[in-house]
């Protein structure tokens, strides 16, 4: 399978908020409610970070989709956590696209001496909790009815694992 990542650069963020926008306003896959500009997309994705790395997910050539890793709390003792997370746009989803791409970014966390990675999941998105689950990732909190969105309450959970 012919997956690369590609370093996410600040020309790069339009494609990011077009795939991020379609998650918005069709999914509960995130918990933002409305389009954000590319100014609020910079607050959670870092471009050109040392230790936190944004990505472009490339199949086959082309940009299917992009994954980052984040702080999980910008506190120092944190320092060997991250949280990761991923996006596909919708018809690249259910190839096997998504494990590679975990398991490169797990690669990546290592290296830059993150140990510990966090997937924070809506408790409806099946196929997210699946893909972690598949990688090896272990359920270790739900929080119940914590975000709304389309109306609803819903639960988040919280995946782990531990990089060897």
């Amino acid at each position: 399978m012919n997956i690369q990542l590609n370093e996410l650069n600040e020309s790069d963020l339009e494609i990011v908020k077009e795939i991020y926008d379609y998650y918005i306003i069709n999914s509960t896959a995130t918990f933002h409610t409305e389009h954000i500009s590319l100014n609020e997309l910079k607050e959670f994705m870092y471009v050109g970070d040392a230790k936190y790395k944004s990505y472009l997910v490339e199949f086959e050539g082309e940009v299917c989709g992009y994954c980052y890793l984040a702080p999980y709390k910008k506190r120092q003792a944190y320092a060997k956590t991250a949280e990761v997370t991923l996006y596909l746009k919708p018809n690249f989803g259910g190839k096997g696209i998504g494990k590679q791409v975990l398991l490169m970014i797990e690669k990546i966390a290592l290296q830059n001496g993150i140990n510990n990675l966090l997937g924070i999941i809506t408790g409806e998105n099946l196929n997210s909790i699946k893909l972690f689950e598949r990688c090896g990732y272990n359920k270790c909190g739900h929080f119940v009815k914590v975000g709304e969105k389309f109306n609803r309450l819903l639960d988040v959970l919280a995946y782990q694992k531990i990089l060897e």
